[in-house]
Formats: structure tokens, sequence, C-alpha cells
């Protein structure tokens, strides 16, 4: 995801303005936009933990009917059985990588994060020229 998209979850003047124009169109849409920008960056993860406690449920309910749904022919219901397991066993995987590869990402936003305030900050300092008198002489 990209920090330069016009609409995302924070204080933009797109995002202010359409704020404002949703609360003079209808209320509601105000509410949502602002809702957007204070929480918006937590979506995804709001996301993957519904999606993940509706896959326990039905995989709960999949495992239910599954051991009543047998073909009679008991070779291929255990063949069955241990391919479903096997491939549950690689969503797991599946989802563990994109966990870290989720939390890589984080840290990589972090780290940019802090080397542009980091750069901000150098050149702000380089900007102040030392015959300009500081709050401090002043005093």
């Amino acid at each position: 995801m990209t920090h330069s998209a016009l609409i995302r979850p924070a204080w933009t003047p797109a995002t202010i303005a359409l704020m404002v124009v949703g609360f003079m169109v209808f209320w509601p849409l105000g509410l949502a936009m602002l809702a957007y920008i204070l929480w918006g960056d937590r979506l995804p993860d709001f996301k993957r933990g519904m999606n993940r406690s509706a896959g326990g449920f039905f995989s709960n309910c999949r495992r239910a009917s599954r051991s009543y749904a047998t073909t009679g022919n008991v070779a291929f219901d255990d063949w069955r059985a241990k391919e479903l397991e096997r491939l549950e066993e690689e969503r797991r995987k599946l989802d563990a990588m994109r966990d870290e590869f989720d939390e890589y990402m984080r840290e990589l936003r972090r780290a940019k994060d802090q080397e542009e305030f980091d750069r901000f900050m150098r050149e702000r300092d380089s900007r102040r020229t030392p015959s300009a008198p500081d709050a401090k002489d002043v005093e």
C-alpha cells in the first residue's frame, strides 16, 4: 500500500473535504468519513480478524458435515480426510506467511516514516541560521 493515495485514512485535504461535503449532504456520510480518517488504518487487521473467525466457524461446520458425508468407500474416505487435512495445514502455513509479510511491511513503513522524519529534522536544523536569536538567547 502506498502513502501517496489521494484518499487514505489520514487528515489530508481530500479526506477533510469529503468529510465536510458528507456532513453537508447527509450527516451519516460525514460521520462515516470521519470514522475512516480516524480508524481506517485498522481496517485490514479488522478484516483479517473477521475472516479468520468466520473461517474458523465455517471450517468447524465443514468438519461436522464431513464426518456424516461418507461415500461408503472406506479407502476413498480415508484418502479424502488426509487430503483435506493436508490442505488445511497448507492454509495455516499460508496464513502464517501472510502474517509475517504484513509485519514486515508494517516495519518497512515505520522505518520509512522514521527516515522521512529524521530527514525533515536535519533539513530544519540546517535551515536555522546561527545569527538568528533563539528564544533561549532572548531570556
